[in-house]
């Protein structure tokens, strides 16, 4: 029956026709699913079953990635159960078990979960791999703490003794699992946290910190010695910050993970950054920029010579931005060399140097010698002190491309800022070409998000910059997005050409409002405005917008 009405589905759809399925059918293992054999012969994709069987079946789509699950379930239904079925469980609402699998006909699991469990199983869908990842994170996970000697219900006392060999396969197994886990949630940070009587993990995703879990205090020196070890660190110094490297490979993906350790009165704190090197170089058009906003980046980079600046705060995704722009001016006849600390993505063509300020090999003295190397692009990491900045003008007077970074809180405030940092006014005028000015706001889930009313409030601001608007979407949350509302990120720009008139006014050594004066008036799209057009798209909320600027 269920063979037949999954075919029946996917004809209806017309995702398959009559010869597929009779091929399919024949051509179908013992043991196997049918849909198994579509997705094994090529003729569908799970993607597009799974989507057949919602439209059908209701039976919604999670994604997996984004999800927590409370572990408290996993002491209801064994490790065999959910592999012989292929199922994952990840919440108990009321009296409601909601699950995931990967087959949303077999309807004897719900049968089977309903007797195990007293509850009444709630099923959403997930393709096959996901689940059996996610089963062996989990399930893994609470086998190893079983191997720790750690009972979820137990209280360690701090000063219990720490006798075990930091290569013990449990403790390399609980610090890859604490890493494939992050992985899986799309985090950007761990922090690994002492405090009095436990050891917090907590995962920054989306640029909000959440804590994942709990773990003795008993166990915090072992994992943080496994750490140092993989990152080649010194063990015996626990009075000092450190910093480390991990170069690694977690479910199909190279990683390049940045440590630093800092002693605090309770023990070493240790956070972990984690960077996709397998695909991080984004072209410009998949940054999130209007077309005018492309367009005029786009132009700001082909000038031959020039300082472009990028602006925002830590983590505002700067660096994504300049990779983005060294990808499409990474020619053969170009020689681009970049000067960074660090040098988080590696890319075939340019010449990157690592600074080392214990080796006196800082921005400043790199640049000097880099002139040398005949570019015609350079790219500085950061502009952080005044030397930098003068050589980065010098460079782009004398033919050279110079992209950088530099920390202020909008693109026209850039310029005050190198004028504070004392370089002549008419230097500046003459060099720069250009500032983008950034920031992240959170994403809306597609899954789950819905239209409200405008609040008058809000309205009167869209007003502001000429812009209708009678409905605006929010935050609800769903098992796609962990019941957030959000998931992942996009960024809202402010790109300011330096025109003519521009580089007159700041040779004259303008002041900030007749700066944004002009800026306005020649056409700035403020990141105000920038971010009103990405909450009325429905692309975000205003909450998130006013989180990273302000009117």
């Amino acid at each position: 029956m269920a063979l037949k009405r999954i075919g029946d589905i996917l004809l209806n759809k017309e995702i398959i026709t009559e010869n597929e399925l009779d091929k399919t059918l024949k051509a179908k293992k013992e043991n196997e699913r049918l849909g198994e054999t579509f997705v094994r012969l090529g003729i569908t994709t799970e993607t597009q079953i799974l989507k057949a069987l919602e439209a059908s079946t209701g039976v919604k789509r999670v994604s997996l990635q984004n999800m927590n699950i409370d572990e408290n379930i996993l002491q209801l239904i064994d490790e065999e159960f959910c592999r012989r079925h292929n199922i994952i469980p990840f919440k108990i609402d009321g009296m409601r078990l909601l699950f995931v699998t990967s087959d949303p006909l077999d309807f004897t699991v719900i049968e089977e979960l309903r007797l195990l469990t007293g509850l009444r199983p709630v099923a959403y869908s997930a393709p096959k791999d996901d689940i059996i990842s996610q089963i062996e994170k989990y399930y893994g996970f609470s086998r190893t703490l079983e191997a720790l000697g750690i009972k979820q219900d137990v209280v360690f006392d701090e000063e219990e003794s720490i006798n075990s060999d930091i290569e013990t396969t449990p403790m390399v197994k609980l610090v890859n699992q604490i890493l494939t886990s992050a992985v899986f949630q799309r985090a950007s940070d761990i922090h690994i946290d002492p405090l009095d009587e436990k050891v917090i993990i907590r995962y920054r995703v989306d640029g909000v910190l959440d804590m994942v879990k709990e773990l003795p205090l008993k166990i915090h020196k072992q994992m943080v010695s496994r750490i140092k070890v993989m990152a080649n660190m010194d063990i015996t110094e626990t009075r000092k910050p450190q910093d480390g490297r991990i170069q690694t490979l977690i479910q199909h993906k190279n990683l390049d993970l940045r440590i630093s350790t800092l002693p605090t009165v309770r023990g070493e704190k240790v956070v972990m950054r984690l960077l996709d090197i397998s695909n991080q170089l984004n072209n410009i058009s998949t940054l999130g920029l209007s077309k005018d906003e492309e367009s005029l980046v786009r132009e700001m980079i082909q000038t031959p010579n020039g300082i472009v600046l990028v602006s925002g705060p830590t983590g505002s995704g700067k660096t994504t931005t300049l990779y983005a722009c060294l990808h499409e001016l990474n020619q053969p006849d170009v020689n681009i060399v970049t000067v960074e600390d660090p040098v988080e993505i590696k890319v075939e063509g340019i010449n990157q140097v690592q600074v080392k300020p214990e080796i006196k090999l800082t921005f400043a003295s790199t640049l000097r010698s880099i002139l040398r190397q005949d570019p015609n692009i350079i790219m500085i990491g950061e502009i952080r002190d005044v030397e930098t900045a003068e050589i980065s003008v010098r460079a782009s007077l004398t033919g050279h491309l110079v992209l950088s970074t530099i920390h202020t809180n909008s693109a026209v405030k850039t310029i005050s800022r190198l004028l504070d940092m004392e370089i002549e006014p008419f230097l500046i005028g003459s060099s720069l070409t250009g500032i983008i000015a950034q920031r992240l706001v959170r994403k809306l889930c597609p899954e789950c998000s819905y239209k409200i009313d405008v609040a008058d409030s809000e309205r009167k601001l869209f007003d502001k910059y000429n812009m209708k608007v009678n409905h605006l979407k929010h935050p609800k949350g769903c098992p796609s997005c962990n019941h957030k509302g959000y998931a992942g990120r996009i960024a809202i720009f402010e790109v300011l050409p330096i025109s003519k008139n521009m580089e007159k006014l700041i040779s004259k050594n303008a002041t900030n409002n007749e700066l944004e004066a002009l800026a306005e008036k020649e056409g700035l799209v403020s990141l105000m405005a920038s971010g009103l057009k990405k909450v009325k798209d429905g692309l975000t909320t205003m909450e998130e917008l006013l989180k990273v600027t302000k009117d």
